[in-house]
Protein backbone atom coordinates (compact mmCIF):
# COMPACT_ATOMS: atom_id res chain seq x y z
CA UNK A 1 0.00 0.00 0.00
CA UNK A 2 1.15 3.52 -0.76
CA UNK A 3 0.68 6.22 1.87
CA UNK A 4 -0.48 9.72 1.04
CA UNK A 5 3.05 11.07 1.27
CA UNK A 6 4.44 8.41 -1.04
CA UNK A 7 6.01 5.97 1.43
CA UNK A 8 5.44 2.22 1.12
CA UNK A 9 3.86 0.24 3.96
CA UNK A 10 3.04 -3.38 4.51
CA UNK A 11 -0.63 -4.25 4.92
CA UNK A 12 -1.58 -3.68 8.54
CA UNK A 13 1.71 -1.95 9.34
CA UNK A 14 1.06 1.79 9.02
CA UNK A 15 3.22 4.49 10.57
CA UNK A 16 2.20 5.88 13.91
CA UNK A 17 -0.54 8.47 14.15
CA UNK A 18 2.09 10.92 15.39
CA UNK A 19 4.20 10.77 12.25
CA UNK A 20 1.14 11.00 10.02
CA UNK A 21 0.10 14.15 11.90
CA UNK A 22 3.61 15.57 11.44
CA UNK A 23 3.54 14.79 7.75
CA UNK A 24 0.18 16.53 7.40
CA UNK A 25 1.35 19.53 9.43
CA UNK A 26 4.53 19.85 7.38
CA UNK A 27 2.53 19.58 4.18
CA UNK A 28 0.42 22.55 5.32
CA UNK A 29 3.54 24.52 6.32
CA UNK A 30 5.19 23.63 3.01
CA UNK A 31 2.29 25.14 1.04
CA UNK A 32 2.11 28.17 3.33
CA UNK A 33 5.82 28.81 2.83
CA UNK A 34 5.80 28.46 -0.95
CA UNK A 35 8.36 30.85 -2.37
CA UNK A 36 10.46 31.01 0.80
CA UNK A 37 14.18 30.37 0.75
CA UNK A 38 15.58 27.02 1.83
CA UNK A 39 16.74 28.06 5.28
CA UNK A 40 13.52 29.71 6.43
CA UNK A 41 11.45 26.96 4.87
CA UNK A 42 13.30 24.11 6.54
CA UNK A 43 13.48 25.95 9.85
CA UNK A 44 9.70 26.42 9.93
CA UNK A 45 8.97 22.71 9.54
CA UNK A 46 8.43 20.39 12.50
CA UNK A 47 11.32 17.90 12.71
CA UNK A 48 10.54 14.22 13.06
CA UNK A 49 11.89 12.67 16.29
CA UNK A 50 14.49 9.95 15.55
CA UNK A 51 12.37 7.14 16.99
CA UNK A 52 9.49 8.16 14.74
CA UNK A 53 11.78 8.08 11.70
CA UNK A 54 12.93 4.60 12.66
CA UNK A 55 9.34 3.51 13.12
CA UNK A 56 8.53 4.83 9.67
CA UNK A 57 11.51 3.12 8.03
CA UNK A 58 10.64 -0.20 9.59
CA UNK A 59 7.29 -0.22 7.80
CA UNK A 60 9.00 -0.50 4.42
CA UNK A 61 8.67 -3.91 2.74
CA UNK A 62 12.27 -4.97 2.20
CA UNK A 63 14.09 -8.08 1.08
CA UNK A 64 16.94 -6.95 3.34
CA UNK A 65 16.66 -5.42 6.79
CA UNK A 66 17.51 -2.47 9.02
CA UNK A 67 19.97 -2.88 11.87
CA UNK A 68 19.14 -0.55 14.76
CA UNK A 69 21.88 -1.58 17.18
CA UNK A 70 25.42 -2.97 17.22
CA UNK A 71 26.34 -0.71 14.30
CA UNK A 72 29.84 0.17 15.50
CA UNK A 73 31.44 -0.88 12.20
CA UNK A 74 29.40 1.74 10.34
CA UNK A 75 30.99 4.40 12.55
CA UNK A 76 34.51 3.38 11.55
CA UNK A 77 36.62 3.51 8.43
CA UNK A 78 40.19 2.87 7.32
CA UNK A 79 41.21 6.38 8.30
CA UNK A 80 40.24 5.54 11.90
CA UNK A 81 40.11 9.23 12.80
CA UNK A 82 36.38 10.04 12.81
CA UNK A 83 33.70 7.88 14.41
CA UNK A 84 30.11 9.00 13.77
CA UNK A 85 27.42 6.49 14.86
CA UNK A 86 24.41 6.20 12.54
CA UNK A 87 20.79 5.97 13.58
CA UNK A 88 20.40 2.77 11.58
CA UNK A 89 22.10 0.63 8.94
CA UNK A 90 20.30 -0.76 5.91
CA UNK A 91 21.50 -4.17 4.73
CA UNK A 92 19.89 -4.32 1.28
CA UNK A 93 19.47 -7.45 -0.77
CA UNK A 94 18.01 -5.73 -3.81
CA UNK A 95 18.26 -2.41 -5.62
CA UNK A 96 14.62 -1.74 -4.76
CA UNK A 97 15.51 -1.94 -1.05
CA UNK A 98 17.79 1.05 -1.56
CA UNK A 99 15.55 3.00 -3.94
CA UNK A 100 12.41 2.57 -1.80
CA UNK A 101 14.28 3.62 1.32
CA UNK A 102 15.76 6.75 -0.26
CA UNK A 103 12.44 7.62 -1.91
CA UNK A 104 10.74 7.29 1.48
CA UNK A 105 13.26 9.61 3.15
CA UNK A 106 13.07 12.07 0.24
CA UNK A 107 9.28 12.22 0.40
CA UNK A 108 9.39 12.91 4.13
CA UNK A 109 11.00 16.19 3.05
CA UNK A 110 13.13 18.66 4.98
CA UNK A 111 11.65 17.69 8.32
CA UNK A 112 13.17 14.22 8.48
CA UNK A 113 16.70 15.72 8.64
CA UNK A 114 17.95 12.19 7.90
CA UNK A 115 21.11 11.88 5.80
CA UNK A 116 22.13 8.76 3.87
CA UNK A 117 25.63 7.39 3.28
CA UNK A 118 26.55 4.43 1.09
CA UNK A 119 29.34 2.36 2.68
CA UNK A 120 31.39 -0.13 0.71
CA UNK A 121 34.42 -1.83 2.25
CA UNK A 122 34.92 1.04 4.69
CA UNK A 123 38.17 2.34 3.21
CA UNK A 124 37.32 6.04 3.49
CA UNK A 125 39.82 8.23 5.32
CA UNK A 126 37.88 11.09 6.88
CA UNK A 127 34.42 9.72 7.67
CA UNK A 128 33.18 10.24 4.09
CA UNK A 129 31.05 7.06 4.21
CA UNK A 130 29.62 7.78 7.66
CA UNK A 131 26.30 9.46 8.56
CA UNK A 132 26.19 10.94 12.03
CA UNK A 133 22.73 10.11 13.37
CA UNK A 134 21.70 9.17 9.84
CA UNK A 135 21.29 6.07 7.72
CA UNK A 136 24.22 4.04 6.41
CA UNK A 137 23.64 1.62 3.52
CA UNK A 138 25.89 -1.44 3.64
CA UNK A 139 26.58 -1.89 -0.08
CA UNK A 140 28.44 -5.17 0.36
CA UNK A 141 25.18 -6.87 1.33
CA UNK A 142 23.56 -5.95 -2.01
CA UNK A 143 22.75 -9.16 -3.87
CA UNK A 144 22.30 -8.14 -7.47
CA UNK A 145 22.52 -10.39 -10.52
CA UNK A 146 25.71 -12.43 -10.73
CA UNK A 147 28.72 -11.01 -12.49
CA UNK A 148 28.29 -11.45 -16.21
CA UNK A 149 31.27 -11.31 -18.59
CA UNK A 150 30.53 -10.39 -22.21
CA UNK A 151 33.09 -11.40 -24.84
CA UNK A 152 33.40 -9.62 -28.18
CA UNK A 153 35.12 -6.69 -29.87
CA UNK A 154 34.51 -4.57 -26.78
CA UNK A 155 34.44 -7.01 -23.86
CA UNK A 156 32.96 -5.94 -20.53
CA UNK A 157 31.67 -7.24 -17.23
CA UNK A 158 28.47 -6.22 -15.44
CA UNK A 159 28.91 -6.10 -11.67
CA UNK A 160 27.14 -4.90 -8.53
CA UNK A 161 28.25 -1.58 -7.07
CA UNK A 162 29.04 -3.43 -3.84
CA UNK A 163 31.36 -5.96 -5.52
CA UNK A 164 35.05 -6.02 -4.61
CA UNK A 165 37.60 -5.49 -7.38
CA UNK A 166 39.54 -8.57 -6.26
CA UNK A 167 36.46 -10.70 -6.98
CA UNK A 168 36.06 -9.08 -10.39
CA UNK A 169 39.68 -9.94 -11.17
CA UNK A 170 39.22 -13.61 -10.35
CA UNK A 171 35.93 -13.89 -12.25
CA UNK A 172 37.10 -12.15 -15.44
CA UNK A 173 40.33 -14.14 -15.50
CA UNK A 174 38.23 -17.27 -16.01
CA UNK A 175 37.53 -15.83 -19.47
CA UNK A 176 41.10 -14.67 -20.09
CA UNK A 177 40.09 -11.03 -19.51
CA UNK A 178 40.58 -8.33 -16.86
CA UNK A 179 39.80 -4.65 -16.26
CA UNK A 180 42.36 -2.22 -17.72
CA UNK A 181 42.84 0.17 -14.82
CA UNK A 182 43.23 -0.63 -11.12
CA UNK A 183 43.85 0.77 -7.68
CA UNK A 184 46.90 -0.40 -5.72
CA UNK A 185 44.60 -2.16 -3.24
CA UNK A 186 41.89 -4.41 -4.71
CA UNK A 187 39.75 -5.08 -1.65
CA UNK A 188 37.57 -2.06 -2.37
CA UNK A 189 34.07 -1.85 -3.82
CA UNK A 190 33.30 -0.74 -7.36
CA UNK A 191 30.96 2.02 -6.20
CA UNK A 192 33.56 3.34 -3.79
CA UNK A 193 36.41 3.72 -6.27
CA UNK A 194 34.21 5.01 -9.10
CA UNK A 195 32.84 7.72 -6.82
CA UNK A 196 36.42 8.99 -6.50
CA UNK A 197 38.45 7.95 -9.57
CA UNK A 198 40.46 4.77 -9.02
CA UNK A 199 44.11 5.56 -9.73
CA UNK A 200 47.16 3.32 -9.94
CA UNK A 201 50.24 2.76 -12.08
CA UNK A 202 48.17 1.96 -15.19
CA UNK A 203 46.49 5.40 -15.20
CA UNK A 204 49.11 6.99 -17.47
CA UNK A 205 48.07 4.50 -20.15
CA UNK A 206 44.35 3.86 -19.62
CA UNK A 207 43.28 6.73 -17.40
CA UNK A 208 41.70 6.05 -14.00
CA UNK A 209 38.98 3.46 -13.45
CA UNK A 210 36.25 6.04 -14.11
CA UNK A 211 37.56 6.32 -17.70
CA UNK A 212 36.89 2.65 -18.33
CA UNK A 213 33.18 2.42 -17.60
CA UNK A 214 30.56 1.87 -20.30
CA UNK A 215 27.40 2.15 -18.22
CA UNK A 216 26.08 2.64 -14.69
CA UNK A 217 22.91 2.00 -12.74
CA UNK A 218 22.44 4.78 -10.20
CA UNK A 219 19.91 5.57 -7.46
CA UNK A 220 19.54 9.34 -7.14
CA UNK A 221 18.79 11.31 -4.00
CA UNK A 222 15.13 11.17 -5.00
CA UNK A 223 15.11 7.38 -4.98
CA UNK A 224 14.96 7.11 -8.78
CA UNK A 225 16.75 4.16 -10.41
CA UNK A 226 18.47 5.45 -13.54
CA UNK A 227 20.55 3.63 -16.16
CA UNK A 228 23.11 5.99 -17.63
CA UNK A 229 26.07 6.05 -19.99
CA UNK A 230 27.96 8.48 -22.18
CA UNK A 231 25.00 8.45 -24.59
CA UNK A 232 22.08 8.01 -22.21
CA UNK A 233 21.43 10.29 -19.22
CA UNK A 234 25.00 11.42 -19.84
CA UNK A 235 24.92 14.31 -17.35
CA UNK A 236 24.22 11.94 -14.46
CA UNK A 237 26.74 9.40 -15.78
CA UNK A 238 29.58 11.91 -15.91
CA UNK A 239 28.46 13.54 -12.68
CA UNK A 240 28.48 10.33 -10.66
CA UNK A 241 31.93 9.28 -11.90
CA UNK A 242 34.30 11.02 -9.51
CA UNK A 243 31.28 12.75 -7.94
CA UNK A 244 32.05 11.77 -4.32
CA UNK A 245 28.64 10.13 -3.97
CA UNK A 246 26.85 13.49 -4.19
CA UNK A 247 24.44 12.70 -7.04
CA UNK A 248 23.60 9.06 -6.58
CA UNK A 249 24.55 5.63 -5.32
CA UNK A 250 26.14 3.31 -7.87
CA UNK A 251 24.34 -0.03 -7.76
CA UNK A 252 25.69 -1.54 -10.98
CA UNK A 253 28.56 -0.88 -13.36
CA UNK A 254 29.60 -2.10 -16.81
CA UNK A 255 33.40 -2.21 -16.84
CA UNK A 256 35.59 -2.34 -19.94
CA UNK A 257 37.92 -5.35 -20.18
CA UNK A 258 41.07 -6.31 -22.07
CA UNK A 259 42.96 -9.54 -22.68
CA UNK A 260 44.71 -10.50 -19.46
CA UNK A 261 48.36 -11.54 -19.25
CA UNK A 262 49.54 -14.44 -17.13
CA UNK A 263 52.83 -13.04 -15.83
CA UNK A 264 54.47 -9.76 -14.78
CA UNK A 265 58.10 -8.67 -14.77
CA UNK A 266 58.36 -6.34 -11.78
CA UNK A 267 61.30 -3.93 -11.56
CA UNK A 268 62.66 -1.38 -9.09
CA UNK A 269 65.56 1.06 -9.37
CA UNK A 270 66.79 4.00 -7.26
CA UNK A 271 67.71 7.60 -8.00
CA UNK A 272 69.42 10.15 -5.78
CA UNK A 273 68.51 13.19 -7.91
CA UNK A 274 64.85 14.17 -8.08
CA UNK A 275 65.22 15.92 -11.45
CA UNK A 276 66.66 12.81 -13.10
CA UNK A 277 64.02 10.61 -11.49
CA UNK A 278 61.12 12.71 -12.81
CA UNK A 279 62.76 13.10 -16.22
CA UNK A 280 62.91 9.33 -16.60
CA UNK A 281 59.34 8.86 -15.36
CA UNK A 282 58.03 11.43 -17.81
CA UNK A 283 60.05 9.86 -20.62
CA UNK A 284 58.53 6.44 -19.96
CA UNK A 285 54.91 7.63 -19.90
CA UNK A 286 55.46 9.52 -23.18
CA UNK A 287 56.38 6.38 -25.12
CA UNK A 288 53.94 4.30 -27.14
CA UNK A 289 55.77 1.05 -26.38
CA UNK A 290 56.60 1.25 -22.70
CA UNK A 291 55.86 -0.47 -19.40
CA UNK A 292 52.29 -1.38 -18.45
CA UNK A 293 52.61 0.04 -14.97
CA UNK A 294 54.72 2.97 -13.74
CA UNK A 295 54.83 4.30 -10.20
CA UNK A 296 57.43 5.73 -7.82
CA UNK A 297 58.28 6.23 -4.16
CA UNK A 298 60.15 8.73 -2.04
CA UNK A 299 62.37 6.98 0.51
CA UNK A 300 63.61 9.22 3.31
CA UNK A 301 66.39 8.21 5.72
CA UNK A 302 65.77 4.46 5.57
CA UNK A 303 68.45 1.89 6.32
CA UNK A 304 69.02 -1.25 4.28
CA UNK A 305 66.66 -0.39 1.43
CA UNK A 306 68.08 -2.99 -0.96
CA UNK A 307 68.29 -5.68 1.69
CA UNK A 308 64.58 -5.18 2.35
CA UNK A 309 63.87 -5.69 -1.35
CA UNK A 310 65.61 -9.07 -1.40
CA UNK A 311 62.57 -10.81 0.10
CA UNK A 312 60.65 -10.16 -3.15
CA UNK A 313 63.26 -9.13 -5.75
CA UNK A 314 66.60 -10.32 -7.08
CA UNK A 315 69.44 -7.86 -7.76
CA UNK A 316 70.90 -7.85 -11.25
CA UNK A 317 74.38 -7.46 -9.72
CA UNK A 318 74.37 -8.98 -6.21
CA UNK A 319 77.92 -7.86 -5.35
CA UNK A 320 77.37 -4.22 -6.26
CA UNK A 321 74.00 -4.24 -4.52
CA UNK A 322 75.55 -5.56 -1.31
CA UNK A 323 78.07 -2.69 -1.30
CA UNK A 324 75.46 0.03 -1.80
CA UNK A 325 74.90 2.25 1.25
CA UNK A 326 71.58 4.11 1.57
CA UNK A 327 71.74 5.18 5.21
CA UNK A 328 70.64 8.71 6.07
CA UNK A 329 69.81 9.79 2.53
CA UNK A 330 66.73 10.52 0.43
CA UNK A 331 66.18 8.32 -2.61
CA UNK A 332 63.53 8.08 -5.29
CA UNK A 333 62.41 4.63 -6.38
CA UNK A 334 61.08 4.07 -9.88
CA UNK A 335 58.81 1.01 -9.98
CA UNK A 336 57.85 -0.53 -13.31
CA UNK A 337 56.03 -3.61 -14.53
CA UNK A 338 55.73 -5.30 -17.90
CA UNK A 339 52.93 -7.81 -18.56
CA UNK A 340 53.61 -10.92 -20.64
CA UNK A 341 52.73 -14.54 -21.33
CA UNK A 342 55.32 -17.34 -20.92
CA UNK A 343 55.84 -17.77 -24.68
CA UNK A 344 56.66 -14.04 -24.96
CA UNK A 345 59.42 -14.02 -22.32
CA UNK A 346 62.34 -13.49 -24.71
CA UNK A 347 60.75 -10.56 -26.54
CA UNK A 348 59.59 -9.10 -23.24
CA UNK A 349 63.12 -9.18 -21.79
CA UNK A 350 64.54 -7.53 -24.92
CA UNK A 351 61.92 -4.78 -24.67
CA UNK A 352 62.73 -4.18 -21.00
CA UNK A 353 66.46 -4.08 -21.62
CA UNK A 354 65.92 -1.45 -24.32
CA UNK A 355 63.70 0.68 -22.07
CA UNK A 356 66.12 0.44 -19.13
CA UNK A 357 69.08 1.38 -21.34
CA UNK A 358 67.56 4.85 -21.81
CA UNK A 359 67.26 5.51 -18.05
CA UNK A 360 69.79 7.09 -15.68
CA UNK A 361 69.17 5.18 -12.44
CA UNK A 362 71.88 4.10 -9.97
CA UNK A 363 73.16 0.91 -11.64
CA UNK A 364 73.68 -1.32 -8.55
CA UNK A 365 70.06 -0.75 -7.49
CA UNK A 366 68.38 -2.64 -10.35
CA UNK A 367 66.19 -5.33 -8.79
CA UNK A 368 63.80 -7.61 -10.67
CA UNK A 369 61.08 -10.12 -9.91
CA UNK A 370 58.77 -12.34 -11.92
CA UNK A 371 55.32 -12.98 -10.49
CA UNK A 372 51.84 -13.97 -11.65
CA UNK A 373 49.45 -11.27 -12.78
CA UNK A 374 47.19 -11.88 -9.77
CA UNK A 375 50.11 -11.82 -7.36
CA UNK A 376 51.24 -8.47 -8.72
CA UNK A 377 47.84 -6.79 -8.67
CA UNK A 378 47.01 -8.09 -5.18
CA UNK A 379 50.45 -7.22 -3.77
CA UNK A 380 49.17 -4.78 -1.11
CA UNK A 381 46.97 -7.49 0.40
CA UNK A 382 50.13 -9.32 1.43
CA UNK A 383 51.21 -6.25 3.40
CA UNK A 384 47.72 -5.98 4.88
CA UNK A 385 47.88 -9.52 6.24
CA UNK A 386 51.29 -8.86 7.78
CA UNK A 387 50.13 -5.64 9.41
CA UNK A 388 46.95 -7.26 10.71
CA UNK A 389 49.01 -10.01 12.29
CA UNK A 390 51.01 -7.35 14.12
CA UNK A 391 47.93 -5.34 15.13
CA UNK A 392 49.06 -2.41 12.94
CA UNK A 393 46.31 -2.33 10.32
CA UNK A 394 43.46 -0.75 12.28
CA UNK A 395 45.40 2.33 13.33
CA UNK A 396 44.78 5.96 12.30
CA UNK A 397 45.71 6.65 8.68
CA UNK A 398 45.90 10.43 8.17
CA UNK A 399 46.63 10.13 4.45
CA UNK A 400 47.10 13.11 2.17
CA UNK A 401 46.71 12.60 -1.59
CA UNK A 402 47.62 15.40 -3.98
CA UNK A 403 47.57 16.03 -7.73
CA UNK A 404 50.39 18.42 -8.68
CA UNK A 405 51.08 20.06 -12.06
CA UNK A 406 54.29 19.00 -13.75
CA UNK A 407 55.51 22.63 -13.86
CA UNK A 408 55.30 22.84 -10.05
CA UNK A 409 56.49 19.40 -8.94
CA UNK A 410 60.11 20.48 -8.45
CA UNK A 411 59.19 23.45 -6.26
CA UNK A 412 56.92 21.16 -4.26
CA UNK A 413 59.60 18.49 -3.86
CA UNK A 414 62.30 20.97 -2.81
CA UNK A 415 60.18 22.26 0.06
CA UNK A 416 58.36 19.11 1.15
CA UNK A 417 61.00 16.41 0.66
CA UNK A 418 63.93 18.72 1.39
CA UNK A 419 62.59 20.59 4.42
CA UNK A 420 59.26 19.48 5.86
CA UNK A 421 60.01 15.72 5.61
CA UNK A 422 63.78 15.81 5.59
CA UNK A 423 64.26 13.41 8.52
CA UNK A 424 61.64 10.70 8.22
CA UNK A 425 58.23 9.67 6.93
CA UNK A 426 55.54 7.61 8.65
CA UNK A 427 54.62 5.43 5.71
CA UNK A 428 55.05 5.12 1.95
CA UNK A 429 55.15 8.25 -0.18
CA UNK A 430 53.97 7.55 -3.72
CA UNK A 431 54.88 9.82 -6.62
CA UNK A 432 54.26 9.26 -10.32
CA UNK A 433 53.08 11.20 -13.39
CA UNK A 434 50.01 10.63 -15.53
CA UNK A 435 48.84 11.99 -18.90
CA UNK A 436 45.88 14.35 -18.83
CA UNK A 437 45.01 13.27 -22.39
CA UNK A 438 44.04 9.82 -21.06
CA UNK A 439 41.49 11.32 -18.62
CA UNK A 440 37.88 12.17 -19.42
CA UNK A 441 37.34 15.86 -18.63
CA UNK A 442 33.54 15.44 -18.51
CA UNK A 443 33.54 13.62 -15.15
CA UNK A 444 33.30 15.33 -11.75
CA UNK A 445 36.93 14.57 -10.91
CA UNK A 446 39.00 17.73 -10.50
CA UNK A 447 42.61 17.64 -11.73
CA UNK A 448 45.31 20.19 -12.57
CA UNK A 449 44.92 21.59 -16.07
CA UNK A 450 48.39 20.72 -17.40
CA UNK A 451 48.95 17.84 -19.83
CA UNK A 452 51.09 15.99 -17.28
CA UNK A 453 50.52 16.04 -13.54
CA UNK A 454 51.76 13.97 -10.60
CA UNK A 455 49.98 11.97 -7.97
CA UNK A 456 51.80 12.44 -4.66
CA UNK A 457 50.35 10.36 -1.83
CA UNK A 458 51.52 10.52 1.79
CA UNK A 459 50.29 7.19 3.16
CA UNK A 460 51.08 7.70 6.83
CA UNK A 461 50.17 5.41 9.69
CA UNK A 462 49.98 6.78 13.22
CA UNK A 463 51.04 4.80 16.28
CA UNK A 464 48.24 4.74 18.88
CA UNK A 465 49.05 6.50 22.17
CA UNK A 466 52.30 7.89 20.77
CA UNK A 467 53.32 11.47 21.51
CA UNK A 468 56.28 11.51 19.13
CA UNK A 469 56.76 12.12 15.42
CA UNK A 470 54.62 9.07 14.59
CA UNK A 471 51.61 10.27 16.61
CA UNK A 472 48.35 11.22 14.92
CA UNK A 473 48.69 14.82 16.10
CA UNK A 474 52.19 15.22 14.67
CA UNK A 475 51.30 13.66 11.31
CA UNK A 476 48.18 15.83 11.00
CA UNK A 477 50.31 18.88 11.81
CA UNK A 478 52.81 17.79 9.17
CA UNK A 479 50.04 17.44 6.59
CA UNK A 480 48.84 20.90 7.54
CA UNK A 481 52.32 22.33 6.92
CA UNK A 482 52.33 20.76 3.45
CA UNK A 483 48.90 22.22 2.65
CA UNK A 484 49.89 25.64 4.02
CA UNK A 485 53.03 25.59 1.88
CA UNK A 486 51.38 24.89 -1.46
CA UNK A 487 48.48 27.23 -0.61
CA UNK A 488 50.72 30.17 0.31
CA UNK A 489 52.98 29.46 -2.68
CA UNK A 490 49.84 29.51 -4.87
CA UNK A 491 50.68 26.16 -6.45
CA UNK A 492 47.78 24.79 -8.49
CA UNK A 493 47.51 21.62 -6.41
CA UNK A 494 44.27 19.63 -6.17
CA UNK A 495 43.47 17.12 -3.47
CA UNK A 496 42.57 13.59 -4.53
CA UNK A 497 40.14 11.91 -2.10
CA UNK A 498 39.53 15.52 -0.97
CA UNK A 499 38.64 16.55 2.55
CA UNK A 500 37.53 20.07 3.42
CA UNK A 501 35.49 21.63 6.21
CA UNK A 502 33.91 24.69 4.60
CA UNK A 503 31.95 25.50 1.47
CA UNK A 504 34.55 28.12 0.54
CA UNK A 505 37.25 25.43 0.49
CA UNK A 506 35.07 23.21 -1.69
CA UNK A 507 34.41 26.11 -4.05
CA UNK A 508 38.15 26.67 -4.37
CA UNK A 509 38.70 22.94 -4.95
CA UNK A 510 36.17 22.73 -7.81
CA UNK A 511 37.04 26.14 -9.22
CA UNK A 512 35.26 26.73 -12.52
CA UNK A 513 33.41 23.40 -12.11
CA UNK A 514 31.67 24.47 -8.88
CA UNK A 515 28.53 25.90 -10.51
CA UNK A 516 28.02 22.78 -12.62
CA UNK A 517 28.54 20.64 -9.51
CA UNK A 518 25.85 22.60 -7.62
CA UNK A 519 23.44 22.36 -10.57
CA UNK A 520 23.85 18.60 -10.62
CA UNK A 521 23.17 18.48 -6.89
CA UNK A 522 19.96 20.43 -7.42
CA UNK A 523 18.91 18.05 -10.19
CA UNK A 524 19.70 14.70 -8.57
CA UNK A 525 19.79 15.25 -4.79
CA UNK A 526 18.00 18.53 -4.05
CA UNK A 527 17.51 17.76 -0.34
CA UNK A 528 21.24 16.96 0.04
CA UNK A 529 20.47 13.56 1.52
CA UNK A 530 23.46 11.70 0.09
CA UNK A 531 27.08 11.41 1.23
CA UNK A 532 26.96 13.88 4.15
CA UNK A 533 30.41 12.79 5.35
CA UNK A 534 32.08 14.96 2.69
CA UNK A 535 30.47 18.05 4.25
CA UNK A 536 30.04 19.71 0.84
CA UNK A 537 26.34 20.53 1.09
CA UNK A 538 25.09 21.06 4.63
CA UNK A 539 21.59 22.07 3.53
CA UNK A 540 19.20 21.44 0.67
CA UNK A 541 20.10 23.09 -2.62
CA UNK A 542 16.74 23.12 -4.43
CA UNK A 543 15.79 26.38 -6.05
CA UNK A 544 12.76 26.82 -3.80
CA UNK A 545 10.91 25.02 -1.03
Amino acid sequence: MVSKHGGFYEQGSFPSNKILILLLLNSILHKANSGCNNNSCSNSLVPFPPHEILSSLQTLPLDGYFSLSNNEDAAKDFGNIHHFPPLAVLHPKTVSDISNTIKHVFEMGFASQLKVAARGHGHSLQGQAQANGGLVINMESLQGPEMKVHIGDFPYVDVSGGELWINILHETLKHGLAPKSWTDYLHLTVGGTLSNAGISGQAFKHGPQINNIFQLEVITGKGEVVTCSGNRNADLFHGVLGGLGQFGIITRARISLETAPKMVKWIRVLYSEFSIFTRDQEHLISLKNTFDYIEGFVIINKTGILNNWRSSFDPKNPLQASQFNSDGRTFYCLEMAKYFNPDEAELMNQSIDHLLSKLSYIQPTLFRSEVSYVEFLDRVHVSEKNLRAKGLWEVPHPWLNLLIPRSEIHDFAEEVFGKILKDTSNGPILIYPVNQTRWNSKTSLVTPEEDVFYLVAFLSSAVPNSTGANSLEQIVAQNKRIIEFYTSAELKVKQYLPHYSTEEEWKAHFGSQWEAFVERKKAYDPLALLAPGHRIFQKAVSASC
